[in-house]
């Protein structure tokens, strides 16, 4: 279990005759953000109910934290803390007795409650709303709260369960700050998400969790990679220099109308560079070159069924 914050093996769940996790593996490596992936119902809240000792699995060896889930659940649940889909904030009390109250959940001294709510009010920048009720908060400052109530017992492994559902652009980005802050201290981020922009954006390694099963796991890129229907596009507005290229070039898709080719590539630098080496040396210029690459979208609904892989211009270079 060296250097690994979870690490389950032979993860199985079921409800009667539902099977949710059927022989689920996971590494999560310390000091990380882990992004589980899946449509709705695939398994991944009840993942974290089992990895944060809220529900029992069935079969499986698992570790939170270097201690065995089944033999010491005690010493994960001093370990870590969990943020799931629906705020556990109270409304009818203020931001700072919300802090309080799980101070003294934690069992930390009054002097030591005080001063860690402080802390805590004043780096989700709540110090000011800090003796309003929380039920005038938005719903990013909601969400801010409810972390740093998650942060009082200075965990080294969070759970987020889908902890931007709901919020606007702005604090969703806000909200992606403060998760890259808290893996820059160190600790581990095991991240549930509807938003397949997020788990980009955020996670060092992604499992896409389908029928129970992980359908894939990698980086952004190279899930990226898993899906074929790369290519670049190359527009023309000299209908001869288009004509010139349509000669020259062969694994092509021709679209005369838009003077447009549309040639297999990977996305990659090296594919890249030489396209443009081969458009200098036969001496014909593209008005237009547009890179289209598969996003996690498209592994997105390749890997769960959800439908023929999108294709979309994802940047282009002129």
């Amino acid at each position: 279990m060296t250097n690994l914050a979870i690490a389950a093996n032979g993860l199985r769940k079921s409800y009667g005759d539902k099977v949710v996790l059927d022989g689920v593996d996971l590494a999560v490596p310390e000091g990380t953000i882990f992004s589980l992936l899946g449509p709705n119902g695939a398994g991944k809240t009840t993942a974290v109910k089992i990895f944060s000792t809220l529900i029992s699995a069935d079969a499986g060896v698992i570790h939170v934290g270097g201690h065995d889930l089944a033999t010491d659940p005690q010493a994960v649940r001093a370990a870590i803390g969990v943020t799931g889909q629906f705020s556990a904030v109270d409304g009818l009390i203020t931001g700072e007795e919300n802090m309080l109250l799980m101070a003294d959940l934690h069992h930390l001294s009054r002097r030591e409650g005080r001063r860690t709510a402080a802390e805590l009010l004043e780096r989700f920048d709540l110090t000011e709303a800090a003796k309003k009720p929380a039920s005038t908060y938005s719903g990013g400052m909601k969400r801010r709260l409810d972390i740093a109530m998650t942060l009082v017992g200075s965990p080294r492994i969070i759970f987020l369960d889908e902890p931007t559902t709901g919020l606007d652009p702005r604090s969703r980005h806000n909200m992606w700050q403060i998760i890259r802050e808290l893996v820059s201290d160190g600790v581990t981020v095991f991240l549930t998400t509807q938003y397949l922009e997020e788990a980009d954006e955020l996670a060092d390694r992604i499992a896409v969790l389908d029928d129970g099963k992980i359908a894939a796991e990698g980086t952004a890129e190279e899930l990226k990679r898993l899906i074929p229907g790369g290519h670049v596009r190359l527009r023309f507005a000299d209908p001869a220099a288009y004509q010139s290229a349509v000669l020259a070039l062969r694994e092509v898709t021709r679209d005369d109308e838009a003077l447009a080719l549309q040639l297999p590539s990977d996305g990659s630098q090296r594919e890249l560079r030489s396209i443009l080496d081969w458009l200098d040396s036969a001496g014909i210029e593209a008005d237009e070159l547009t890179v289209h690459t598969p996003d996690l979208d498209d592994v997105f609904f390749a890997l769960t069924g959800g439908g023929d892989v999108p294709d979309q211009s994802k940047e282009t270079v002129r």
